[in-house]
């Protein structure tokens, strides 16, 4: 009779979780597939129409003003620039101090792991850090935008985790047959961190490219912009908070509400793009790390 119960409970849970998912799926799908139609939709369809997710016409408006002026795809360069620098900065600060601070023998481990920690709680804050970048001369520089975001405390702790748990074993082999500790680092270790490395950059790359608070906050010179902050700026014009919105004249043109969707879309893609190369990694690679500290 348990056995019968237990069977009853687990289809049914199987069910619920089922459909709970999709319904959460849909809900997370359906508004940005909402924003592709209203891309491509005309204006009196989107006015007229509360919600819609394929137009009844189809228009390419919107799609050939973003190209055919030179802001937008320039801000897409620029973050396509500062995304692939900083994941590899990023990624190369993260997985050469996690390293050694796996190995329980090294020396002033636990201080500095008490001072990683500390970083989680504590911050120095906006004005400081700014000064702080006025000061290393870094503003309206792109390295005001990848330096900041460099190293992430709770991805260091997580890969420094997985580390952990990599059998020494296999580490000792090799120092036998003459490896050093650079060798086997690259030879052993690298090569069976390839899903920490694939998940890890996946978050370091979004949060490069969703990033718009460093260039508002260091980046003055409008052609130096990110792709986010120009977004930002069409958003303020298509509001008619044009006060808030410092263009030259290139920019000048209000855009309609087509193209502020558009934008939307052109923004989105690359890390919806992106992501199915690395989904098969990225599961596995969060919770090997997570499993021990």
């Amino acid at each position: 009779m348990n056995n019968r119960n237990d069977t009853w409970l687990s289809r049914f849970f199987d069910v619920f979780n089922v459909i709970f998912l999709a319904a959460f799926s849909i809900a997370t799908i359906v508004p940005f597939l909402y924003v592709i139609g209203c891309s491509f939709a005309t204006e009196a369809e989107i006015v007229e129409k509360p919600f819609f997710i394929i137009p009844s016409v189809f228009q390419f408006e919107a799609y050939k003003y973003i190209f055919s002026s030179q802001a937008l795809p320039r801000a897409f360069l620029i973050s396509v620039f500062v995304t692939l620098v900083g994941t590899f900065i990023a990624m190369f600060f993260t997985l050469t101090m996690a390293y050694p601070l796996s190995k329980k023998n090294l020396v002033g481990r636990n201080v500095l792991l008490s001072l990683i920690t500390f970083t989680l709680v504590f911050g120095g804050g906006m004005i400081p850090t700014f000064l702080v970048i006025k000061g290393l001369k870094l503003l309206n520089t792109y390295w005001a935008l990848i330096l900041p975001g460099a190293l992430s405390t709770w991805n260091l702790i997580i890969v420094k985790n997985f580390f952990q748990e990599i059998p020494q074993e296999m580490e000792d082999s090799a120092k036998v047959d003459g490896c050093s500790t650079i060798g086997i680092f690259v030879r052993i270790i690298l090569p069976l961190s390839m899903p920490v490395i694939a998940t890890f950059s996946l978050f370091y790359a979004v949060g490069y490219w969703n990033n718009y608070r460093s260039s508002l906050l260091y980046i003055s010179d409008n052609k130096k912009w990110p792709l986010q902050i120009m977004l930002r700026q069409i958003v303020l014009l298509a509001s008619g908070n044009i006060d808030g919105a410092s263009f030259d004249q290139e920019y000048v043109r209000p855009p309609a509400e087509s193209v502020r969707n558009a934008v939307i879309v052109f923004g989105t893609l690359p890390i919806l793009i992106v992501y199915p190369f690395l989904q098969k990694h990225f599961t596995k690679g969060v919770m090997i790390g997570a499993v021990k500290g």
